[in-house]
Protein backbone atom coordinates (compact mmCIF):
# COMPACT_ATOMS: atom_id res chain seq x y z
CA UNK A 1 0.00 0.00 0.00
CA UNK A 2 2.83 2.40 1.21
CA UNK A 3 4.47 1.59 -2.59
CA UNK A 4 1.43 1.96 -4.23
CA UNK A 5 0.87 5.56 -2.50
CA UNK A 6 4.39 6.42 -3.81
CA UNK A 7 4.02 5.74 -7.70
CA UNK A 8 0.28 7.48 -7.26
CA UNK A 9 2.28 10.43 -5.90
CA UNK A 10 4.62 10.19 -8.49
CA UNK A 11 2.22 9.96 -11.30
CA UNK A 12 0.40 12.73 -9.64
CA UNK A 13 3.76 14.98 -9.04
CA UNK A 14 4.91 13.83 -13.09
CA UNK A 15 1.79 15.36 -14.10
CA UNK A 16 2.05 18.60 -12.32
CA UNK A 17 5.41 18.63 -13.52
CA UNK A 18 4.61 18.54 -17.09
CA UNK A 19 1.74 20.77 -17.16
CA UNK A 20 3.37 23.23 -14.88
CA UNK A 21 -13.53 -8.88 -29.12
CA UNK A 22 -12.63 -4.80 -30.35
CA UNK A 23 -11.33 -5.12 -33.94
CA UNK A 24 -9.17 -3.79 -36.80
CA UNK A 25 -10.80 -1.83 -39.22
CA UNK A 26 -12.88 -4.38 -41.79
CA UNK A 27 -14.18 -3.46 -45.00
CA UNK A 28 -11.03 -4.10 -46.83
CA UNK A 29 -8.96 -7.56 -47.77
CA UNK A 30 -5.28 -7.56 -47.37
CA UNK A 31 -3.35 -8.40 -51.23
CA UNK A 32 -1.14 -11.21 -50.33
CA UNK A 33 0.93 -10.00 -53.27
CA UNK A 34 1.36 -6.58 -52.68
CA UNK A 35 0.16 -5.63 -49.12
CA UNK A 36 -2.23 -3.25 -50.76
CA UNK A 37 -5.89 -3.12 -49.35
CA UNK A 38 -8.30 -4.48 -52.23
CA UNK A 39 -12.18 -4.36 -51.92
CA UNK A 40 -14.13 -7.32 -50.60
CA UNK A 41 -16.15 -9.62 -52.85
CA UNK A 42 -19.27 -7.59 -53.42
CA UNK A 43 -22.57 -9.75 -53.16
CA UNK A 44 -24.06 -10.28 -56.37
CA UNK A 45 -27.37 -12.15 -57.71
CA UNK A 46 -26.00 -13.31 -60.62
CA UNK A 47 -25.45 -16.61 -60.54
CA UNK A 48 -22.22 -18.16 -60.58
CA UNK A 49 -20.86 -20.33 -63.43
CA UNK A 50 -19.91 -23.40 -63.14
CA UNK A 51 -16.32 -24.80 -64.05
CA UNK A 52 -15.65 -26.31 -67.18
CA UNK A 53 -13.11 -29.07 -67.89
CA UNK A 54 -11.17 -27.34 -70.82
CA UNK A 55 -10.71 -29.29 -74.10
CA UNK A 56 -7.45 -30.52 -75.38
CA UNK A 57 -7.51 -27.71 -77.71
CA UNK A 58 -7.73 -25.40 -75.78
CA UNK A 59 -5.59 -26.30 -73.53
CA UNK A 60 -2.35 -26.16 -76.37
CA UNK A 61 -4.14 -22.99 -77.24
CA UNK A 62 -3.64 -21.31 -73.73
CA UNK A 63 0.08 -19.76 -73.35
CA UNK A 64 2.12 -20.57 -70.38
CA UNK A 65 1.03 -19.04 -67.36
CA UNK A 66 2.62 -15.15 -66.83
CA UNK A 67 3.85 -14.66 -63.08
CA UNK A 68 1.56 -12.67 -61.81
CA UNK A 69 1.92 -8.74 -62.08
CA UNK A 70 3.34 -6.92 -58.52
CA UNK A 71 1.67 -3.55 -57.93
CA UNK A 72 2.94 -1.10 -55.83
CA UNK A 73 0.73 -0.86 -52.69
CA UNK A 74 -1.56 2.67 -51.71
CA UNK A 75 -2.86 1.32 -48.68
CA UNK A 76 -0.33 0.53 -45.96
CA UNK A 77 -0.76 -2.91 -44.47
CA UNK A 78 -2.32 -2.88 -41.42
CA UNK A 79 -2.07 -7.46 -40.97
CA UNK A 80 0.18 -9.53 -41.90
CA UNK A 81 3.52 -9.30 -44.30
CA UNK A 82 4.99 -8.50 -47.54
CA UNK A 83 5.03 -11.95 -49.57
CA UNK A 84 6.36 -10.23 -52.71
CA UNK A 85 9.01 -7.49 -51.97
CA UNK A 86 9.93 -5.31 -54.56
CA UNK A 87 12.83 -2.61 -53.43
CA UNK A 88 11.27 0.22 -55.44
CA UNK A 89 8.27 0.08 -53.72
CA UNK A 90 6.97 2.79 -50.99
CA UNK A 91 4.99 0.01 -48.46
CA UNK A 92 3.97 3.09 -46.41
CA UNK A 93 1.89 5.11 -49.02
CA UNK A 94 -0.23 6.68 -46.21
CA UNK A 95 2.20 8.57 -43.87
CA UNK A 96 1.82 10.60 -40.68
CA UNK A 97 3.60 14.42 -40.57
CA UNK A 98 4.02 15.89 -37.12
CA UNK A 99 2.38 19.52 -36.83
CA UNK A 100 2.10 20.14 -32.88
CA UNK A 101 4.20 17.65 -30.67
CA UNK A 102 7.54 18.33 -30.13
CA UNK A 103 8.79 15.14 -28.81
CA UNK A 104 8.89 12.86 -31.74
CA UNK A 105 10.18 12.54 -35.40
CA UNK A 106 9.21 10.47 -38.17
CA UNK A 107 11.50 9.55 -41.36
CA UNK A 108 9.33 7.34 -43.95
CA UNK A 109 11.85 5.11 -46.34
CA UNK A 110 10.07 2.86 -48.85
CA UNK A 111 9.86 -0.41 -46.44
CA UNK A 112 11.01 1.05 -42.93
CA UNK A 113 10.50 4.21 -41.26
CA UNK A 114 12.48 5.72 -38.37
CA UNK A 115 10.77 7.21 -34.86
CA UNK A 116 12.88 9.56 -32.69
CA UNK A 117 11.80 10.64 -29.48
CA UNK A 118 13.83 13.45 -29.08
CA UNK A 119 14.15 13.76 -25.38
CA UNK A 120 13.23 10.63 -23.78
CA UNK A 121 12.89 12.69 -20.33
CA UNK A 122 13.85 15.78 -18.99
CA UNK A 123 17.70 16.20 -18.93
CA UNK A 124 17.77 13.16 -21.19
CA UNK A 125 21.15 13.16 -23.07
CA UNK A 126 20.48 10.61 -26.09
CA UNK A 127 17.32 10.53 -28.35
CA UNK A 128 15.80 6.98 -28.39
CA UNK A 129 15.36 5.77 -32.13
CA UNK A 130 12.87 3.16 -33.18
CA UNK A 131 13.80 1.27 -36.64
CA UNK A 132 10.06 0.33 -37.83
CA UNK A 133 10.91 -2.62 -40.86
CA UNK A 134 7.63 -3.50 -42.67
CA UNK A 135 7.55 -7.38 -41.87
CA UNK A 136 8.32 -9.55 -45.17
CA UNK A 137 10.98 -6.87 -46.05
CA UNK A 138 14.68 -6.65 -45.33
CA UNK A 139 15.89 -4.78 -42.60
CA UNK A 140 18.28 -2.16 -43.72
CA UNK A 141 21.94 -2.15 -42.54
CA UNK A 142 23.55 1.13 -40.52
CA UNK A 143 21.32 1.90 -37.63
CA UNK A 144 23.26 0.22 -34.92
CA UNK A 145 21.99 2.25 -32.17
CA UNK A 146 18.09 1.92 -33.11
CA UNK A 147 15.67 -0.64 -31.35
CA UNK A 148 14.49 -2.87 -34.38
CA UNK A 149 10.78 -3.39 -34.75
CA UNK A 150 8.68 -5.05 -37.34
CA UNK A 151 5.49 -3.25 -38.22
CA UNK A 152 2.59 -4.02 -37.98
CA UNK A 153 2.86 -5.46 -33.87
CA UNK A 154 0.54 -7.55 -32.73
CA UNK A 155 0.80 -7.55 -29.18
CA UNK A 156 1.47 -4.69 -26.57
CA UNK A 157 1.60 -3.76 -23.10
CA UNK A 158 0.75 -0.43 -22.08
CA UNK A 159 2.45 0.96 -19.15
CA UNK A 160 0.24 4.17 -18.74
CA UNK A 161 -3.41 4.51 -19.14
CA UNK A 162 -2.44 7.91 -21.45
CA UNK A 163 -1.72 5.04 -24.31
CA UNK A 164 -5.05 3.36 -24.32
CA UNK A 165 -7.50 5.71 -25.31
CA UNK A 166 -5.21 5.36 -28.98
CA UNK A 167 -5.73 1.62 -28.57
CA UNK A 168 -8.90 2.05 -28.42
CA UNK A 169 -9.82 4.68 -31.13
CA UNK A 170 -7.88 2.59 -34.07
CA UNK A 171 -9.64 -0.51 -33.06
CA UNK A 172 -6.53 -2.48 -31.94
CA UNK A 173 -8.00 -3.29 -28.23
CA UNK A 174 -7.18 -7.11 -29.35
CA UNK A 175 -3.75 -6.73 -29.80
CA UNK A 176 -3.51 -4.60 -25.49
CA UNK A 177 -2.11 -8.19 -23.57
CA UNK A 178 -0.79 -6.20 -20.73
CA UNK A 179 -0.54 -3.60 -18.05
CA UNK A 180 1.24 -1.61 -15.45
CA UNK A 181 -1.67 -1.59 -12.86
CA UNK A 182 -5.35 -2.06 -13.31
CA UNK A 183 -5.55 0.25 -10.26
CA UNK A 184 -5.27 3.04 -12.74
CA UNK A 185 -8.06 1.80 -16.19
CA UNK A 186 -11.01 3.60 -16.41
CA UNK A 187 -11.81 2.33 -19.94
CA UNK A 188 -14.68 -0.11 -19.65
CA UNK A 189 -13.10 -2.11 -22.77
CA UNK A 190 -9.94 -2.60 -20.42
CA UNK A 191 -11.85 -3.13 -17.51
CA UNK A 192 -13.86 -5.54 -19.51
CA UNK A 193 -10.25 -7.68 -20.73
CA UNK A 194 -9.41 -7.71 -17.05
CA UNK A 195 -11.97 -9.00 -15.59
CA UNK A 196 -11.84 -11.82 -18.80
CA UNK A 197 -8.47 -12.58 -18.07
CA UNK A 198 -7.16 -11.25 -20.45
CA UNK A 199 -4.34 -8.77 -19.66
CA UNK A 200 -1.74 -9.78 -17.47
CA UNK A 201 -0.50 -6.84 -14.57
CA UNK A 202 3.26 -6.21 -14.74
CA UNK A 203 3.54 -3.72 -12.31
CA UNK A 204 6.29 -0.91 -12.34
CA UNK A 205 9.53 0.55 -11.76
CA UNK A 206 12.27 -1.95 -10.46
CA UNK A 207 9.65 -4.37 -9.18
CA UNK A 208 8.07 -4.76 -12.51
CA UNK A 209 7.35 -8.94 -12.86
CA UNK A 210 10.03 -9.70 -15.31
CA UNK A 211 9.18 -13.29 -15.84
CA UNK A 212 5.39 -12.16 -16.46
CA UNK A 213 6.90 -10.14 -19.13
CA UNK A 214 8.99 -12.31 -20.38
CA UNK A 215 6.17 -14.88 -20.70
CA UNK A 216 4.15 -12.73 -22.79
CA UNK A 217 6.63 -11.59 -24.64
CA UNK A 218 4.81 -8.98 -26.38
CA UNK A 219 6.31 -7.09 -29.27
CA UNK A 220 6.24 -4.03 -27.65
CA UNK A 221 6.21 -2.67 -24.43
CA UNK A 222 5.58 0.63 -23.96
CA UNK A 223 6.35 3.26 -21.19
CA UNK A 224 7.74 6.88 -19.87
CA UNK A 225 10.59 7.34 -18.04
CA UNK A 226 11.67 10.43 -15.59
CA UNK A 227 15.41 9.57 -15.25
CA UNK A 228 15.50 8.02 -11.99
CA UNK A 229 16.46 4.55 -11.36
CA UNK A 230 14.14 4.26 -8.29
CA UNK A 231 11.01 4.62 -10.37
CA UNK A 232 12.08 3.75 -14.11
CA UNK A 233 10.59 0.55 -15.59
CA UNK A 234 12.67 0.15 -19.11
CA UNK A 235 15.76 -0.79 -17.33
CA UNK A 236 14.71 -3.65 -16.25
CA UNK A 237 13.24 -5.29 -19.18
CA UNK A 238 15.81 -4.11 -21.39
CA UNK A 239 17.99 -5.91 -19.58
CA UNK A 240 16.20 -8.85 -20.22
CA UNK A 241 16.11 -8.47 -23.96
CA UNK A 242 12.24 -7.33 -24.35
CA UNK A 243 11.10 -4.60 -26.76
CA UNK A 244 10.49 -1.60 -24.63
CA UNK A 245 9.62 2.12 -26.21
CA UNK A 246 9.85 4.78 -24.53
CA UNK A 247 7.05 7.38 -24.99
CA UNK A 248 7.44 11.14 -23.45
CA UNK A 249 3.91 12.42 -24.48
CA UNK A 250 3.56 14.29 -20.83
CA UNK A 251 6.63 16.31 -22.04
CA UNK A 252 5.12 18.37 -24.65
CA UNK A 253 3.70 21.32 -22.91
CA UNK A 254 0.63 22.08 -25.57
CA UNK A 255 -2.66 20.80 -25.71
CA UNK A 256 -2.43 19.48 -29.65
CA UNK A 257 1.08 18.95 -29.53
CA UNK A 258 0.10 15.96 -26.73
CA UNK A 259 -2.97 14.90 -28.34
CA UNK A 260 -0.17 14.16 -31.21
CA UNK A 261 1.23 11.20 -29.72
CA UNK A 262 -1.41 9.56 -31.34
CA UNK A 263 0.29 9.43 -34.57
CA UNK A 264 4.02 8.03 -32.86
CA UNK A 265 1.61 4.68 -31.47
CA UNK A 266 -0.22 4.51 -34.90
CA UNK A 267 3.44 4.10 -36.42
CA UNK A 268 4.20 0.95 -34.72
CA UNK A 269 0.46 -0.39 -36.29
CA UNK A 270 1.10 1.00 -39.64
CA UNK A 271 -2.76 3.33 -38.86
CA UNK A 272 -1.11 6.63 -39.92
CA UNK A 273 -4.07 6.79 -42.13
CA UNK A 274 -6.61 6.49 -38.91
CA UNK A 275 -4.75 8.53 -37.02
CA UNK A 276 -3.97 11.30 -39.57
CA UNK A 277 -7.91 11.59 -39.92
CA UNK A 278 -9.05 11.36 -35.92
CA UNK A 279 -6.01 14.40 -35.72
CA UNK A 280 -7.53 16.75 -38.36
CA UNK A 281 -11.31 16.40 -36.49
CA UNK A 282 -9.26 17.19 -32.93
CA UNK A 283 -7.68 20.26 -34.33
CA UNK A 284 -10.56 21.66 -36.35
CA UNK A 285 -12.68 21.25 -33.27
CA UNK A 286 -10.12 22.73 -30.88
CA UNK A 287 -9.44 25.91 -32.60
CA UNK A 288 -12.95 26.61 -33.34
CA UNK A 289 -13.53 26.26 -29.43
CA UNK A 290 -10.41 28.85 -28.62
CA UNK A 291 -11.66 31.50 -31.57
CA UNK A 292 -14.66 31.86 -29.58
CA UNK A 293 -12.84 32.86 -26.31
CA UNK A 294 -10.65 34.65 -28.66
CA UNK A 295 -11.72 38.23 -28.16
CA UNK A 296 -14.52 38.07 -24.94
CA UNK A 297 -14.52 41.36 -22.96
CA UNK A 298 -13.74 39.82 -19.66
CA UNK A 299 -11.63 36.89 -18.75
CA UNK A 300 -11.75 35.75 -15.32
CA UNK A 301 -8.77 35.29 -12.50
CA UNK A 302 -8.17 31.40 -11.95
CA UNK A 303 -5.61 29.11 -10.24
CA UNK A 304 -4.68 26.15 -9.64
CA UNK A 305 -4.03 23.03 -7.47
CA UNK A 306 -3.30 22.58 -4.02
CA UNK A 307 0.01 22.02 -1.89
CA UNK A 308 1.27 18.41 -1.49
CA UNK A 309 3.64 18.13 1.42
CA UNK A 310 4.00 21.84 2.61
CA UNK A 311 4.65 22.54 -1.54
CA UNK A 312 1.90 24.21 -3.63
CA UNK A 313 2.76 22.65 -7.58
CA UNK A 314 1.54 25.57 -9.39
CA UNK A 315 1.69 25.46 -13.52
CA UNK A 316 4.30 27.33 -14.90
CA UNK A 317 2.95 30.53 -17.06
CA UNK A 318 3.80 28.34 -20.40
CA UNK A 319 2.85 25.28 -19.09
CA UNK A 320 0.24 22.88 -20.66
CA UNK A 321 -2.46 23.79 -17.84
CA UNK A 322 -1.73 27.36 -18.54
CA UNK A 323 -2.26 27.29 -22.04
CA UNK A 324 -5.44 25.44 -21.89
CA UNK A 325 -6.40 27.83 -19.08
CA UNK A 326 -5.56 30.93 -21.69
CA UNK A 327 -7.24 29.17 -24.72
CA UNK A 328 -10.25 28.86 -22.81
CA UNK A 329 -10.84 32.45 -22.11
CA UNK A 330 -9.11 32.91 -18.24
CA UNK A 331 -6.78 35.59 -17.11
CA UNK A 332 -4.16 32.60 -15.38
CA UNK A 333 -2.64 34.69 -12.20
CA UNK A 334 0.75 33.16 -12.97
CA UNK A 335 0.15 33.62 -17.03
CA UNK A 336 3.07 36.30 -17.32
CA UNK A 337 5.40 33.54 -15.77
CA UNK A 338 8.00 31.92 -18.53
CA UNK A 339 8.28 28.17 -17.12
CA UNK A 340 6.94 25.59 -19.31
CA UNK A 341 6.90 23.09 -16.29
CA UNK A 342 6.22 23.98 -12.38
CA UNK A 343 6.33 26.45 -10.05
CA UNK A 344 7.22 25.37 -6.38
CA UNK A 345 5.38 28.04 -3.96
CA UNK A 346 4.43 28.02 -0.77
CA UNK A 347 0.96 28.70 0.82
CA UNK A 348 1.72 32.56 1.50
CA UNK A 349 2.98 33.82 -1.60
CA UNK A 350 -0.54 31.76 -3.51
CA UNK A 351 -2.26 33.48 -0.89
CA UNK A 352 -1.67 36.96 -1.80
CA UNK A 353 -1.59 36.34 -5.09
CA UNK A 354 -4.88 34.27 -5.30
CA UNK A 355 -7.01 35.17 -2.46
CA UNK A 356 -9.32 37.23 -4.57
CA UNK A 357 -9.21 34.53 -7.90
CA UNK A 358 -12.60 33.76 -8.93
CA UNK A 359 -12.22 30.38 -9.68
CA UNK A 360 -10.09 27.44 -8.20
CA UNK A 361 -9.40 24.25 -10.28
CA UNK A 362 -7.53 21.06 -10.28
CA UNK A 363 -8.36 20.84 -6.76
CA UNK A 364 -6.44 16.96 -6.97
CA UNK A 365 -7.66 14.07 -4.76
CA UNK A 366 -10.45 16.50 -2.88
CA UNK A 367 -13.85 15.55 -3.09
CA UNK A 368 -16.19 18.63 -1.65
CA UNK A 369 -15.80 21.83 0.25
CA UNK A 370 -15.25 19.79 3.19
CA UNK A 371 -12.64 17.91 2.43
CA UNK A 372 -10.90 20.62 1.08
CA UNK A 373 -11.35 22.68 4.32
CA UNK A 374 -10.38 19.75 6.53
CA UNK A 375 -6.94 19.20 4.77
CA UNK A 376 -6.15 22.77 5.30
CA UNK A 377 -8.54 25.40 7.30
CA UNK A 378 -7.02 28.58 5.75
CA UNK A 379 -8.35 27.65 2.27
CA UNK A 380 -11.59 29.04 3.38
CA UNK A 381 -10.23 32.20 3.50
CA UNK A 382 -9.98 32.31 -0.69
CA UNK A 383 -12.76 34.16 -2.44
CA UNK A 384 -13.03 31.05 -5.33
CA UNK A 385 -14.13 29.05 -1.95
CA UNK A 386 -16.64 31.22 -0.43
CA UNK A 387 -18.35 31.87 -3.60
CA UNK A 388 -18.33 28.13 -4.47
CA UNK A 389 -16.53 28.78 -7.39
CA UNK A 390 -14.49 25.15 -7.41
CA UNK A 391 -13.88 23.12 -9.82
CA UNK A 392 -12.30 19.62 -10.36
CA UNK A 393 -11.37 16.86 -13.12
CA UNK A 394 -12.38 13.67 -11.28
CA UNK A 395 -16.28 13.69 -12.71
CA UNK A 396 -15.42 11.10 -14.74
CA UNK A 397 -14.22 8.00 -11.88
CA UNK A 398 -14.93 4.94 -11.43
CA UNK A 399 -14.88 2.43 -8.04
CA UNK A 400 -11.63 1.21 -8.56
CA UNK A 401 -10.19 4.93 -8.52
CA UNK A 402 -9.68 5.33 -12.32
CA UNK A 403 -9.93 8.28 -13.19
CA UNK A 404 -10.70 9.14 -17.09
CA UNK A 405 -8.85 12.59 -16.82
CA UNK A 406 -5.74 10.96 -16.70
CA UNK A 407 -6.34 8.34 -19.02
CA UNK A 408 -8.40 10.03 -22.44
CA UNK A 409 -8.05 13.59 -21.90
CA UNK A 410 -4.83 14.15 -23.51
CA UNK A 411 -6.01 12.74 -26.38
CA UNK A 412 -9.25 14.84 -26.47
CA UNK A 413 -7.88 18.49 -26.04
CA UNK A 414 -10.70 19.47 -27.48
CA UNK A 415 -13.18 18.37 -25.04
CA UNK A 416 -11.09 19.38 -21.81
CA UNK A 417 -11.45 22.93 -23.49
CA UNK A 418 -14.54 22.92 -24.32
CA UNK A 419 -15.16 22.03 -20.27
CA UNK A 420 -13.00 24.96 -19.76
CA UNK A 421 -15.18 27.26 -21.67
CA UNK A 422 -18.12 25.98 -19.94
CA UNK A 423 -16.81 27.17 -16.74
CA UNK A 424 -15.77 30.44 -17.43
CA UNK A 425 -17.98 31.50 -20.31
CA UNK A 426 -21.08 29.04 -20.37
CA UNK A 427 -23.22 31.24 -22.86
CA UNK A 428 -20.47 30.28 -25.45
CA UNK A 429 -20.93 26.02 -25.20
CA UNK A 430 -25.02 26.08 -24.22
CA UNK A 431 -25.29 22.68 -25.31
CA UNK A 432 -21.97 21.22 -23.40
CA UNK A 433 -22.18 18.96 -21.01
CA UNK A 434 -19.45 18.41 -18.69
CA UNK A 435 -17.18 15.26 -19.70
CA UNK A 436 -14.58 15.81 -17.20
CA UNK A 437 -14.78 18.65 -14.64
CA UNK A 438 -17.08 19.13 -12.13
CA UNK A 439 -18.23 21.65 -9.59
CA UNK A 440 -17.33 20.85 -5.88
CA UNK A 441 -20.00 21.81 -3.18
Amino acid sequence: MKRLLVLLTLFFVLFLAACGSSEEPTGTATSASSGQAVPEQAATDEPIAEAVEPTEEAEEAVPPTAEPVVEAPTYNLIRGCVENYDESFDYFPQKAAVTHADGFTIEYFNNYKIVTVTTPWTGAEEAATYLLVQCGTPAPSGFGDAIQIEVPISSFVSMSTTYLPYIEMFGRMNSLVGVDSAAFAYSATVRGKLDADELVELGSGPTVDVEAALELAPDVIMTFASGSSDFDTHPKLEEVGLTVVLNADYLDITPLGRAEWGKFIATFYNDEALAEAWFDSVTTEYDALAALTADVAERPTVFANTPFDGTWYMPGGQSYTAQFLNAAGADYLWGDDESTSTLFLDFESVFDQAADAAYWLNLGFVFSQEDLEATDERFADFAAFQSGSLYNYDLRTNEFGGNDFFESAAANPQVVLADLIKIFHPDLVPDHAFVYYRIVE
